[in-house]
């Protein structure tokens, strides 16, 4: 059964590339998933460079080419790692470290972020109200808080639309998306697995639900509390200088509320099994080619994917009409991630060889003199490669690179985890290619009418908001 839908799968994904992978799976999967990165050559991280690169440079490039053939193009460069790798290190090594790469991490991570994307996308906010600067505040507080419980994306496609509703009649719209885009769809999910994909990673690896709150809160405080000071200033501002405002052009004809609130329980349900999944000790487990896939992991992910066929089932079509639901931001997802997640293989295995690998300069130039990981090297390093380049494998490598021990890194390495978890979940805001969010709230805003900033104009916005309040953090939490 796993096998004829892997198939399918891979087929929509390309045929050709289908038709190579499985070849690699065949034959008999019962060797080990480890491989010695220090033997090396840095030549193998080119495919995960590749399409890295792809994603954050062909969208701006070849915009047309990209939207027709993002899945051809991950597609190419996983096989561009996984036929060398299969000739050289032979057709079981690469079969089992395909599955392991699959089951132990690619399926329960896009699992999740179906449940999340589908049971937000069944909620429609109605009604009417009436932007100001401290409504609009309430707002993107609301969408922050929701995050952590809903996910970066459940939130963002929750709540930027009666973000612009309420906004409708404002002259000057772009800073409340740009705002947005800072809290909602990338420090809101801050504090739990479920609030962003990099950390939901870090939960998978063994990190427990509870530690980023405990560890990320004062570190999201400042940030959020800081950006919502900064954007009721500049909000305020606008608002003064548009003076009068014309009529509101959308009616109050209907009370504000929610459609589809049944959904909200499904939320409950989600956070629940993976809550549970993760405190759940279980002695059953499963071996499937040398991976070992332990029952509060199967009855999460299987629960997940109920949780999305019941949200399905009892959304009205009116519902979904409203949210503009469509599947393409998550193909778009599935399709990348399966490329990103395999690719990543040998840029684990070096960079978890240390100083003996092929990354030693990146590893010494993270690592204090006395062999100790340095937090505030880790935040940036972490937060500059987040921002031009997806923050979840970003989280994985320097999760690996600080050695990816969960019991160490919650403890006698703390504060090197906050720094990687910073990084990646705030830095995602720096570009609009940071975080899938991001583009999504740019293409439903541009829909609404409100005149987006350029990729480079984003980014002035940023790096002249977000890069200062980066420095105090670093000086305050990472030193």
């Amino acid at each position: 059964m796993r096998m004829r839908f892997l198939t399918r799968f891979l087929h929509r994904f390309s045929r050709q590339s289908a038709l190579a992978l499985l070849a690699t799976l065949l034959p008999g999967l019962a060797v080990a998933a480890d491989i010695d990165g220090a033997g090396l050559s840095v030549l193998w991280a080119i495919p995960f460079a590749g399409i890295l690169l792809s994603i954050a440079l062909m969208p701006l490039v070849v915009p047309h080419f990209w939207h027709h053939n993002f899945g051809k193009v991950s597609a190419a460069w996983t096989l561009a790692f996984f036929l060398p790798f299969a000739y050289f290190f032979g057709v079981k090594a690469a079969g089992v470290n395909f599955v392991h790469a699959m089951l132990a991490e690619y399926i329960p991570f896009i699992v999740l972020l179906t449940a999340l994307y589908t049971v937000a996308g069944g909620i429609y906010i109605r009604g009417n109200l009436h932007g100001s600067p401290a409504l609009n505040c309430g707002l993107l507080l609301t969408g922050v808080v929701l995050a952590s419980f809903m996910g970066t994306t459940g939130a963002s496609m929750l709540m930027i639309r009666p973000l612009i509703r309420a906004n409708d009649n404002r002259v000057h719209k772009a800073h409340l998306v740009v705002f947005f885009i800072f809290l909602v769809s990338n420090a809101g999910g801050s504090l739990t697995p479920l609030g962003d994909p990099p950390l939901f990673l870090g939960f998978l690896k063994g990190v427990d639900f509870f530690w980023t709150v405990r560890f990320l809160l004062p570190e999201t405080l400042f940030l959020v509390v800081s950006l919502l000071v900064i954007f009721y200033t500049i909000d305020s501002h606008y608002f003064k200088k548009e003076g009068i405002l014309p009529m509101d052009p959308t009616p109050d004809t209907r009370r504000i509320g929610f459609d589809g609130a049944a959904n909200f329980w499904l939320l409950g349900l989600v956070a629940g099994l993976v809550l549970i999944s993760g405190v759940w000790k279980s002695t059953v487990v499963f071996d499937i080619a040398g991976t070992a896939v332990g029952l509060p992991g199967l009855v999460r992910d299987v629960g997940l994917v109920i949780i999305t066929i019941i949200s399905l089932r009892i959304t009205a079509k009116s519902v979904h009409d409203s949210n503009q639901f469509s599947w393409a931001p998550m193909q778009e997802v599935a399709k990348l991630f399966v490329g990103i997640f395999l690719t990543i293989i040998p840029v684990i295995a070096m960079l978890k060889a240390g100083l003996n690998g092929p990354f030693s300069a990146i590893v010494s130039g993270i690592t204090r003199p006395d062999g100790t990981p340095d937090p505030a090297m880790y935040f940036w390093a972490t937060g500059l490669l987040s921002s031009f380049l997806d923050n979840a494998p970003t989280y994985l490598v320097f999760f690996n690179t600080a050695g990816g021990d969960p019991k160490v890194l919650m403890t006698t390495l703390a504060p090197t985890l906050a720094a990687i978890s910073a990084g990646a979940v705030f830095m995602g805001a720096n570009s609009y290619i940071g975080n899938a969010p991001n583009l999504m709230v740019k293409a439903v805003a541009e829909d609404r009418g409100v005149k987006m900033p350029s990729f480079f104009g984003y980014m002035a916005w940023s790096f002249g908001v977000l890069i200062p309040l980066f420095a105090i953090m670093t000086l305050i939490f990472f030193r």
